[in-house]
């Protein structure tokens, strides 16, 4: 009991109750506006980009770089997803890609599907746990303002916001339920599936060294982050759909953000060497299948053989 972080789990277990009680009831009594759908969906994106775009691709990985201002929106929106502060979530992150599925991964799919979606995050950190991973991120003063008020500014950009802004029509409850609470669990589950889902069902055309697996539907969901076997195999490339066709909202916007100079120096991994790793892996498998039919026609030769000799002996 101890070991519980009450916070963590507090939040997680009631924001579904109070998304999945509130918002049927402002349905059934006709008071949630139409408008506060669209809004919803406005928090989703700008909330959900500002994980991907954001904490993902630019603060964990430095996929590319990006202006102040661009910064201070992923940080005042990342933290309205209440997923953590960025320098929590960006060492988390550090930490699973250094050692993805081994004991020090905080969201290893080897303890389990469901501790990899939610269940590490309702336990502390062990004792002594130091964060020592992220030392380019705690040079930026802007990580260190929103870690220190990551509270007030997840619930005034998370929670007051959309009530707020819902108000404007008459529906403030309307925002605060369905933009603000129903919203956050959307967003904590679509994040929450990267890490169980992708490590645990889909494809691997580019590497099979760790779990991490691409999911066309989980890309759908999480703008485009269900392209985890390309994302584990070339973490520097800001996207993860790496094709024009490849469904990446998140990569799209990082494209437009750097022809509007917001952001610059995007680095993308040489087509040659994803279609290489891709080839080396074909390969690697076409060998250990026809090792496996050798092994299997080799015992049956021999059990032909030992037919043979017996019926003449």
């Amino acid at each position: 009991m101890k070991q519980i972080n009450w916070t963590n789990t507090i939040f997680l277990i009631a924001t579904p109750i109070i998304a999945l009680t509130g918002v049927p009831y402002l349905i059934w009594t006709g008071r949630l506006h139409g408008a506060t759908w669209i809004l919803a969906l406005g928090m989703s994106m700008i909330t959900g980009l500002s994980i991907t775009a954001g904490y993902h691709r630019l603060f964990t990985h430095r996929s590319y770089e990006a202006r102040w201002l661009l910064r201070l929106f992923f940080l005042i929106f990342g933290a309205a997803s209440f997923e953590n502060s960025a320098k929590h979530w960006c060492s988390d992150h550090r930490e699973h890609h250094l050692h993805v599925d081994q004991e020090p991964d905080p969201y290893n799919i080897n303890k389990g599907f469901l501790w990899a979606h939610m269940g590490w995050v309702f336990f502390k950190k062990p004792s002594g746990h130091v964060i020592n991973n992220i030392p380019d991120l705690m040079k930026d003063p802007l990580i260190r303002f929103q870690d220190r008020y990551y509270y007030p500014i997840a619930l005034l950009a998370g929670f007051a916001l959309p009530a707020g802004i819902a108000s404007l029509w008459g529906d403030p409850w309307g925002g605060l339920l369905l933009a603000g609470v129903a919203r956050t669990v959307f967003n904590h589950h679509a994040t929450f599936l990267i890490n169980s889902f992708c490590h645990f069902i889909g494809r691997q055309p580019y590497s099979d060294q760790d779990t991490s697996k691409d999911s066309w539907l989980m890309a759908f969901l999480t703008f485009g982050e269900g392209f985890h076997n390309f994302h584990h195999a070339f973490q520097a490339d800001y996207r993860n759909g790496f094709r024009f066709f490849h469904w990446d909202p998140t990569k799209w916007m990082i494209w437009i953000l750097a022809k509007a100079r917001l952001a610059k120096n995007l680095r993308r991994i040489p087509k040659e060497k994803i279609l290489l790793a891709k080839l080396r892996l074909k390969e690697k498998r076409e060998q250990a299948s026809r090792g496996v039919k050798n092994l299997i026609e080799g015992i049956a030769f021999n059990g032909d053989k030992t037919v043979f000799f017996n019926h003449h002996s």
